[in-house]
């Protein structure tokens, strides 16, 4: 809540600035997205599900808006993927894996199968000293995950 003040001579109403806000007219602060991106991606707690949690603390927070605030945030992490996955790709030895998984064709409302490859630098065991890194990459098609370097 931003306090106002009125001058009792001019009658003038001054305001503090709005703080910024990683996504544009949201609400949502950065340890809010960070919390319900973590909730999903390392708790495995699907939106629908914080969605309710969110209720029986008395928030109303839709599934869609939750849903929304992760795509935004996804696009401004991705410079970091991005430098990460130029990294991970540059090793001379790699690991990799690639899982098929359902992938929701636009328009259709149906499913086809895409990939996620996931590719790991890590030289440890060759007693290598350079950082370790992991990186996910998801395609429509079987060919491999790209990223531009």
């Amino acid at each position: 809540m931003r306090a106002k003040y009125s001058c009792g001579k001019c009658q003038k109403i001054v305001q503090a600035a709005a703080p910024s806000r990683p996504i544009e007219r949201s609400f949502a602060g950065p340890g809010l997205l960070a919390h319900i991106a973590v909730s999903k991606y390392c708790d495995h707690l699907p939106l629908y599900r914080q969605s309710q949690i969110y209720a029986r603390d008395g928030i109303e927070l839709e599934r869609a808006t939750m849903a929304e605030w992760i795509g935004a945030a996804e696009g401004l992490i991705d410079p970091l993927t991005e430098a990460l996955a130029r990294y991970v790709l540059s090793a001379q030895k790699l690991h990799a894996d690639d899982t098929p998984i359902p992938v929701l064709a636009p328009g259709t409302g149906k499913t086809k199968t895409g990939r996620l490859w996931t590719y790991v630098r890590d030289d440890r065991p060759a007693g290598s000293m350079i950082h370790r890194g992991p990186v996910s990459l998801l395609t429509r098609s079987q060919g491999g995950g790209r990223v531009s370097t």
